[in-house]
């Protein structure tokens, strides 16, 4: 399939839009993120170019045909590649990748307990050994096209849900050692919020993109208590840092999570949220709840977007545009362009996008 995209990355007008501040004469496209089996497949498949894998030596190479996808693609932002030096050894599961575009093995969260279970574990850690690793973002910065910005983003609470406590510990320690488990929110937090506002001071840097999944389908995994004395305080740390250097903070977050909206949009002070399921809340629904106060970006429910036919699809799309345009609103999968989606229904999301007109 070829893809007619026409448009120039411009962020400016993407912050317009979903700031409200002006009505869009297009749609533009929001992905937290695209899995590399999928880019990988576009870039060779679609734009007939070739693939660098990752190495020290390929470095320049591979990040600039990761911008060169999601320029060709209509994207008005790119990725920010920022992992963190110095983690300790975290726990994991193996299991074969069953993927249209497989990867071979997909690596899967220990969900009974991470590497803390007391405080002898939390100080066997070498916190200050932590530090994010910004060698992929400086090469990123300068090569972007005229127009484009990059966002970051990195986790806090599901970090420390699925590698640091582990899910059942986490539920567990919250009551029986709630101490230790405020002081890993906190070492943890901080380690990000120092992330945070060192990469907002960069020129290229357009947006914090923040991802903790919260929830599942009918409620939050924590209680809004909970949420609220341990998790919001940074989120509200994270939202100061974009918007004090005059930048906007997106919150990328899985599940129902209705019952803490509110808190988002006027306590942390969120500018967008991301991912969107159907079954909980379509994303035309949270434009009319919430839309004259936040944005909302995506929308394309996954299991839609990995199952319909691809006219079917189409037609699927068409009906969020016609709900959702023009708004506070960009188009995308409801999570991330998983490997598992047929390249051909992510592309025919992002055609839809390009076809249409007021």
């Amino acid at each position: 399939m070829k893809l007619d995209v026409r448009v120039k990355p411009d962020f400016d007008e993407f912050e317009k839009v979903i700031t409200g501040k002006k009505q869009p004469t297009r749609v533009h496209l929001v992905e937290l993120g695209a899995d590399e089996e999928v880019m990988r497949f576009v870039v060779e498949n679609v734009l007939d170019r070739q693939w660098v894998p990752y190495s020290e030596q390929t470095r320049g190479q591979y990040i600039q045909q990761r911008v060169g996808f999601q320029a060709a693609m209509g994207y008005d932002f790119a990725g920010g590649i920022v992992g963190f030096e110095g983690l300790p050894q975290f726990k994991e599961r193996r299991g074969a990748d069953t993927a249209q575009l497989s990867r071979g093995q997909r690596h899967w969260v220990e969900e009974g307990g991470g590497i803390i279970k007391n405080w002898d574990d939390f100080e066997r850690i070498d916190w200050d050994g932590i530090r994010a690793d910004f060698r992929d973002l400086e090469e990123m910065r300068h090569l972007l096209p005229d127009g484009m910005r990059m966002v970051v983003g990195a986790t806090i609470f599901e970090m420390i849900l699925e590698r640091f406590l582990g899910y059942e510990d986490l539920f567990i320690l919250s009551v029986e050692n709630p101490e230790l488990v405020q002081a890993v929110f906190d070492r943890w937090g901080q380690k990000v919020l120092d992330f945070y506002e060192q990469a907002v001071q960069y020129p290229q840097v357009g947006a914090i993109f923040h991802a903790d999944d919260l929830g599942f389908k009918t409620s939050t995994m924590m209680s809004p208590e909970f949420l609220r004395k341990t998790v919001f305080p940074w989120f509200r740390k994270y939202a100061a840092a974009a918007h004090g250097q005059g930048k906007t903070y997106w919150y990328h977050c899985c599940g129902h999570v209705l019952n803490v909206m509110e808190d988002l949009i006027e306590d942390v002070g969120i500018d967008a949220f991301h991912s969107f399921q159907d079954v909980i809340l379509p994303i035309s629904r949270f434009l009319e709840i919430y839309g004259d106060r936040v944005a909302a970006l995506g929308g394309v429910d996954m299991d839609q977007l990995g199952r319909l036919p691809e006219e079917e699809l189409r037609v699927y799309v068409r009906q969020i545009l016609a709900e959702c345009m023009p708004g506070r609103f960009a188009l995308g999968s409801g999570n991330t362009v998983a490997n598992y989606i047929p390249v051909e229904n992510y592309l025919a999301m992002v055609d839809e996008a390009h076809r249409w007109q007021a």
